[in-house]
């Protein structure tokens, strides 16, 4: 499983520099970082070693499987910017 970014990102990307895969986009220095609502987790790449979570400062950051059912669909989102940007 892997860790998903939900609503309540605030986008100041602190999990990007702790992430040890570089699974998390858009990066500061990445086009559409300055106009994206929220980062997001790519779940085939994702190693769900918690680094992320850990540093998030607005708890935005979940194991996919333990997301409430309100904040189900992020799993979603965040695989679906990922196969996007793969297209």
């Amino acid at each position: 499983m892997s860790y998903v970014i939900t609503q309540s990102c605030c986008n100041d990307a602190i999990c990007v520099a702790v992430c040890p895969v570089d699974c998390i986009h858009p990066t500061p220095d990445e086009p559409g970082y300055a106009t994206t609502d929220q980062l997001y987790i790519d779940p085939t790449l994702c190693v769900d070693c918690n680094a992320c979570a850990e540093v998030c400062p607005v708890s935005a950051i979940r194991r996919e499987q333990e997301l409430p059912d309100a904040l189900r669909p992020y799993a979603g989102i965040n695989a679906g910017y990922f196969a996007a940007a793969r297209a």
